[in-house]
């Protein structure tokens, strides 16, 4: 099973957060915008850019946290942090 949490934080608070649960035979990558994909739509948001600092964040410690420089659209909270919870290992 592979799981993301996200979260939306301003002020150092916690405003909403989602799991995101994927066991199809995807790769990771797939998995990872997929699922960042369904948790906008829930969230209501646009889909976020990924920057290089943002990507080089990712690859060192398989989190993320996306900003406004990330959106197109303005946003009313601080960023959204994608983690990976849960990988599967072939």
């Amino acid at each position: 099973m592979f799981r993301l949490w996200i979260k939306i934080i301003k002020d150092n608070r916690l405003l909403k957060d989602t799991v995101i649960e994927d066991t199809s035979d995807k790769t990771r990558t797939h998995k990872i915008f997929d699922g960042i994909e369904e948790a906008c739509i829930h969230f209501d948001l646009s889909k976020p850019i990924w920057l290089e600092s943002t990507i080089s964040d990712f690859k060192r410690l398989s989190k993320a946290r996306f900003t406004q420089d990330n959106f197109i659209e303005p946003i009313d909270f601080d960023y959204m942090e994608l983690q990976v919870l849960e990988e599967d290992f072939l």
